[in-house]
């Protein structure tokens, strides 16, 4: 799941984020409407979690290093409530894991485990990247993302119990207004859309992993 550079058309700029969302985002991944429905598996649920908790669930923080990069002409204030948000998203998500169980069992778990750490290494690129807007694009999407995440974490929580917490990171309009906003020049809006890209195509490589080891514990 290494980034690659050559999936960006050159002519993207960050007024594409959203299209780039409508096209490559997670929320019409087949499985978030799956792990939403009433009936879906508890242990697929949880392992979604686990998922979840294995790739965004560590002290890094996307939000924190695309503050400490600001771009000419582009306002980062939104970038310290998101911080603050996202420890909150963290908080609910750590709460989760443990509420929901271990593990599932599930075969090729070594695979999987390189997997995310693959994914990981792969955020951590784009939140230290030096190219002048990657990481504030890559934070758009990730909040962009989160949302449909959100999704899969509320219906966790009210499987197990646990009280669901309401996001308070930038919603829908908020992020396209950002986005948008006119200001940056144009290499910059290019690497603002390039980061959203790249985060885009690994948290869909995280949808597909996590619908491949439902898969492969059914065929159990």
């Amino acid at each position: 799941m290494a980034i690659a550079s050559t999936q960006l058309k050159p002519t993207l700029e960050a007024g594409s984020i959203a299209a780039l969302a409508a096209s490559d985002g997670c929320a019409h991944h087949p499985l978030l409407r799956r792990l939403t429905l009433p009936a879906v598996a508890g242990r697929d649920l949880a392992d979604a979690v686990h998922a979840l908790c294995a790739v965004h669930g560590r002290l890094t923080d996307l939000f924190e290093e695309a503050a400490r990069r600001p771009v000419a002409d582009l306002d980062t204030a939104w970038l310290t409530d998101a911080t603050a948000a996202f420890g909150i998203e963290r908080a609910y998500l750590a709460r989760l894991t443990a509420a929901v169980g271990p593990l599932p069992s599930t075969p090729g778990q070594a695979e999987s485990d390189a997997a995310f750490a693959s994914q990981r290494h792969a955020f951590d690129m784009l939140a230290r990247s030096d190219r002048a807007g990657c990481s504030i694009g890559a934070a758009l999407a990730l909040v962009i993302d989160w949302h449909a995440f959100h999704r899969i974490l509320d219906a966790a929580a009210h499987r197990a119990g646990v009280p669901i917490v309401t996001s308070q990171l930038p919603d829908e309009i908020a992020v396209a207004q950002i986005a948008t906003a006119v200001g940056p020049a144009a290499p910059v809006r290019r690497a603002m859309a390039f980061g959203a890209q790249q985060i885009f195509a690994q948290h869909r490589g995280l949808c597909d992993l996590i619908e491949a080891r439902a898969i492969a514990r059914d065929a159990l």
